[in-house]
């Protein structure tokens, strides 16, 4: 059953009579947690369980998570781990804290969640970190290209202690908020649908002169103007339209991202370049962790890790299985429905773009934001810093090989 089976039987209309009821969060918490197909009635009668156990006693902290345009549908495609993170941190502090969950960009979007966090009006964010990068510009040390070799590299650092002090230590100084877990996939060039009858891309030059969407990401920017890839800042929200209408050639993102927004409908390739992070990160507002105690904290940390774990192995199972992200493809994957073709460069080509674009080859190119987030992080080389660390795994790690550790634990 294709997970677009699996959820047709509830529409939006259904979703927000039951929220209506039992409140969104608890809604969404019930529908995130089906493993099969799903009616009106057997969603509201498990909407109505979650209320009835969430509400049981008063909570101490009632947080608001601002979770960009996510839903209890589209975290079964991307699986990101804001409900399960949410689910967990509930049950873990038997209702001590409870997690008001905003999705759909009800409260905040893509580039605007991070500020709302910043400023308190949410409590916890869920955006990618390139994104996010807009207002908070520490983030933009994950985005040095081909600093990361694969999915397992970056699952790597995100739980090594490393990461404590070259991206949360400096990121919760500067920004005042504090990284909890992220997704992990690498970005590349999601191809409109002029490139439909065209030959499936096998090298960069393909693409060059090419004109794409790009993030928030300021780094991202020196990769891709390196590659010709001519990139031209689109709003997430606006990136479906752009495609649709052939604004741009392409977009600049990952595979579960095209699946989860309802753009495969719209691309026709999805070119693995993997030149940098596709980070989609959940965030808490430090002066909020702060004053939780430190034994809700010490439950907040846990949470952070379970969710880790989970969207380490959920995510890699989802890339194949539903996002349709192999060769070949599996049918009913969201991909092969939508004659969505992968583009997966050879080791060659890959080392090409490298050498094209990468701190390593060209750092002349990075000089200026090299040593502007070395001297926000306290005076370490992030980058080689970050390099060496991902490498003291092999090479041909597979991802949901990774060892999870508590990156808070030495």
């Amino acid at each position: 059953m294709s997970i677009q089976d699996k959820l047709k039987g509830i529409s939006r209309r259904d979703l927000f009579r039951v929220a209506g009821r039992y409140g969104m969060s608890s809604t969404l918490l019930a529908a995130g947690g089906f493993g099969g197909a799903m009616s009106l009635a057997n969603l509201a009668s498990a909407a109505e369980s979650t209320y009835e156990k969430r509400f049981s006693k008063p909570a101490k902290f009632t947080l608001k998570h601002g979770a960009a345009g996510f839903n209890a549908r589209n975290l079964l495609i991307e699986r990101a781990g804001a409900l399960e993170f949410a689910r967990d941190i509930e049950s873990r502090t038997d209702g001590e804290i409870r997690v008001e969950f905003i999705g759909d960009n009800q409260i905040c979007g893509q580039t605007s969640c991070v500020e709302k966090a910043q400023q308190g009006i949410v409590d916890i964010y869920s955006a990618s970190t390139q994104n996010s990068a807009g207002g908070a510009p520490y983030l933009n040390v994950l985005d040095y290209a081909y600093m990361f070799r694969n999915r397992a590299d970056q699952y790597h650092f995100l739980y090594s202690p490393a990461s404590q002090r070259l991206l949360r230590e400096p990121y919760e100084k500067r920004h005042g908020l504090k990284f909890l877990f992220s997704h992990a996939e690498l970005r590349g060039i999601q191809l409109g649908l002029a490139w439909k009858d065209k030959p499936t891309v096998t090298s960069v030059e393909q693409l060059a002169g090419t004109k794409n969407r790009v993030t928030g990401t300021q780094l991202g920017r020196i990769a891709m103007e390196a590659m010709n890839l001519n990139p031209v800042p689109v709003a997430w929200e606006e990136t479906l339209d752009g495609l649709k209408q052939g604004l741009i050639d392409g977009a600049e993102t990952w595979a579960s991202a095209v699946a989860y927004a309802n753009m495969a409908p719209v691309v026709s390739q999805s070119v693995h370049l993997n030149f940098f992070c596709g980070t989609e990160a959940t965030s808490m507002n430090a002066s909020v962790f702060d004053g939780l105690g430190g034994e809700l904290q010490d439950a907040v940390m846990e949470s952070s890790y379970l969710a880790q774990v989970h969207v380490q192995a959920a995510n890699e199972a989802a890339l194949v299985n539903t996002v349709g992200q192999s060769d070949p493809q599996l049918p009913g994957t969201i991909f092969a429905e939508h004659g969505v073709r992968n583009a997966f460069l050879s080791a060659e080509e890959i080392k090409k773009a490298e050498m094209m674009c990468s701190p390593e080859f060209q750092p002349q190119l990075w000089e200026e934001w090299r040593e502007r987030l070395n001297k926000w992080q306290g005076g370490a080389d992030t980058y080689q810093e970050i390099y060496d660390e991902v490498r003291t795994i092999d090479a041909n790690t597979r991802p949901e090989n990774v060892e999870p550790r508590r990156w808070w634990k030495s």
